[in-house]
């Protein structure tokens, strides 16, 4: 069962969701792939962790970089969930590139090469917006590029 509740950030309405192991999503209201993922059968309640997490944005949003975590509950495909884990390593502040993330994936598995398209697709299919920091990966060129929650909001993440 997963529940859900909502948050007002400055960057728009946030739609939380969680399961008894951790958080399971975090859609800005009107983003591409909104609550895709969401159950069909839902309740809205104020988990511990929903609760939590609200506190990691209050922090995150004041300017402040967070100094505890959130328990998440990735439940995307193997690819995905090893690839929304490399995300959950970038220091705040810091990018890495599509291609850096699917090099350390290929060099994971003794490939000799993991398309840095694949691992786009992964992070643009990110269901925990921000705090699974896919706003941090950047084209090759350092540009901004494809963000499912609109460029705008990842520059200002």
């Amino acid at each position: 069962m997963q529940y859900i509740s909502h948050y007002s950030s400055p960057l728009g309405n946030i739609l939380l969701a969680a399961d008894e192991t951790g958080l399971t999503g975090l859609w800005f209201e009107g983003q591409k792939y909104f609550a895709l993922y969401l159950d069909k059968v839902y309740k809205e309640k104020e988990l511990p962790v929903l609760k939590r997490t609200k506190q990691w944005l209050d922090l995150y949003f004041s300017g402040k970089e967070p100094d505890f975590t959130v328990p998440f509950h990735f439940t995307g495909t193997n690819f995905q969930n090893e690839v929304w884990e490399i995300l959950c390593t970038i220091p705040y502040g810091k990018t890495v590139t599509y291609g850096q993330i699917a090099k350390q994936i290929s060099e994971k598995y003794g490939k000799k090469q993991m398309s840095a398209q694949a691992v786009g697709q992964a992070v643009g299919h990110n269901k925990i917006s921000i705090l699974v920091p896919c706003h941090r990966v950047v084209g090759s060129d350092g540009s901004l590029t494809g963000y499912a929650r609109g460029i705008e909001k990842k520059q200002l993440c």
